[in-house]
């Protein structure tokens, strides 16, 4: 097992080695995530966490409404760099970009929709950073299928 979303695609990701926490937004709050929709989602060893990063970032581009500019922008820039990383063509400067382009949603729209794109990409980064650094210098196995258009 490598992570749990324990609450759909929106929340941060649990690293397997903190798995062991009651289901309850109180207690998961102190692991930097929450239940959200309770739509639990299991990673296995084989998931590329950039990957995870590539299909959920793509979701939250393709549905932002448009309406404020750091959603709209945001949600776009994010699945690009993502894109750009998961080719094997990002730099270390990207995975800076991707932070400081999460942290510059959360909590700066009318709703919520762009925390909950922010969310998932600050957790995947915050765990599973060597995997970008990984997939950034070549060394992840191409996978198959693309969500850029």
């Amino acid at each position: 097992m490598k992570g749990v979303i324990p609450g759909g695609m929106s929340m941060p990701i649990l690293p397997a080695d903190q798995l062991d926490v009651p289901m309850a937004n109180e207690h998961l709050r102190e692991r930097k995530t929450m239940l959200g929709t309770g739509g639990v989602m299991v990673m296995d060893d084989t998931t590329c966490m950039v990957r995870v990063a590539s299909v959920i970032t793509y979701f939250f581009r393709d549905e932002s409404c448009g309406q404020c500019t750091q959603c709209r922008e945001g949600t776009g820039w994010m699945n690009k760099i993502v894109n750009r990383i998961e080719r094997g063509a990002g730099t270390q400067e990207d995975l800076a970009i991707l932070l400081d382009v999460a942290a510059k949603m959360e909590g700066q729209t009318i709703c919520a929709f762009a925390d909950a794109a922010a969310w998932p990409v600050q957790g995947l980064l915050r765990h599973f950073r060597t995997d970008f650094e990984a997939a950034r210098a070549r060394e992840a196995l191409p996978v198959p299928g693309s969500f850029e258009l």
